[in-house]
């Protein structure tokens, strides 16, 4: 799983903080422990010289291992004169331990050099955070697609009920998303404005997301705008296009909004072809259909979306409209 340099950084701040946040606690209770029985500092001596002996019997040879478990046994022994001696006092046996928020890796983020499932958890819920800022994600679910905003009566120009296809294609994006790995491939949306293209792509990343994936959700415009900026406006060199490079899954919402130039076509281009080559899913939504994409890029382009990518045709009326008029 591939997460941004920003969201890492983020994470470890979190966690550093955390971390920062426990040992103090710890150090406050300590200090008032000691005023309160002085004699928790004297075993706590005997446990540090303990700790110096163990590293001193590394050199002891076939010895060393009966003089640690001596050591480590009165070890145990003193740990439970303070359990007893806090307990006497009315507080709990672990109240001198370090209160970290995970047990497991101490707040550090790793476990025998892994990824702890903490620090998942955190990028996960960034990665969450930073999708509904840039989208409506919390209302773009699959437990709210109403399928009863699609005609029932077949389409005459396709000859097909749209509420019949648009009940496959949910289908199909709920088992894409539940089933997204790394080996999913990518999808081509494309249909009239308000058929549900961008609900269902955010309810795709919505279910991905919490699977711990790192998805990039925006619109056409504002990626291109980014990469605009980053190449001409002297921002950090690279570092956006890394993101839409290397993250688990990109959604390009309306794909054909922007206003075109050289410049866009290439940065879209280079986004679709290298994630190609690097076999990185993309959802692509767009008003466009094969041909108008054609026209509106590249015959490269357009045939690297409509070769490589699974399209899937929206039908029925526009749903923002029908909204309104309720």
């Amino acid at each position: 799983m591939s997460y941004s340099s920003k969201s890492l950084s983020k994470a470890t701040q979190i966690l550093s903080e955390r971390r920062a946040r426990a040992q103090k606690i710890r150090e406050e209770r300590h200090n008032e422990i000691i005023k309160l029985i002085p004699d928790v500092a004297k075993y706590e001596a005997q446990l540090s010289s303990s700790g110096l002996a163990v590293i001193k019997a590394f050199g002891m040879g076939n010895d060393a291992q009966k003089y640690i478990d001596d050591l480590s046994r009165v070890n145990l022994t003193i740990q439970k004169v303070i359990g007893n001696l806090l307990e006497s006092k009315g507080y709990p046996r672990d109240y001198l331990l370090t209160p970290y928020t995970c047990k497991k890796c101490e707040d550090t983020g790793f476990v025998d050099g892994y990824f702890c499932e903490c620090r998942k958890e955190i990028l996960k819920n960034i990665s969450k955070e930073e999708l509904s800022s840039v989208s409506p994600s919390r209302e773009c679910r699959f437990d709210n697609f109403d399928l009863n905003y699609y005609p029932l009566p077949s389409d005459s120009r396709v000859g097909v009920s749209p509420r019949n296809r648009m009940n496959e294609i949910f289908n199909y994006c709920k088992a894409y998303a539940e089933d997204f790995d790394e080996e999913s491939g990518s999808l081509y949306f494309y249909g009239a404005t308000g058929l549900g293209k961008t609900h269902l792509s955010l309810a795709i990343a919505n279910t991905v997301t919490e699977k711990g994936y790192n998805v990039i959700y925006d619109s056409a415009q504002n990626i291109l705008s980014s990469l605009e900026r980053e190449k001409f406006g002297g921002l950090s060199a690279g570092k956006r296009e890394k993101e839409l490079l290397d993250c688990d899954l990109l959604i390009i919402d309306d794909l054909g909004s922007e206003f075109s130039t050289q410049f866009t076509v290439a940065a879209i281009y280079n986004i679709i072809n290298t994630r190609i080559n690097t076999s990185k899913p993309v959802i692509i939504s767009t008003n466009l259909n094969e041909k108008e994409l054609e026209e509106k890029y590249t015959q490269r382009i357009a045939s690297r979306i409509i070769g490589n990518y699974v399209s899937i045709l929206f039908l029925g009326n526009d749903i923002r409209q029908l909204k309104k008029n309720r």
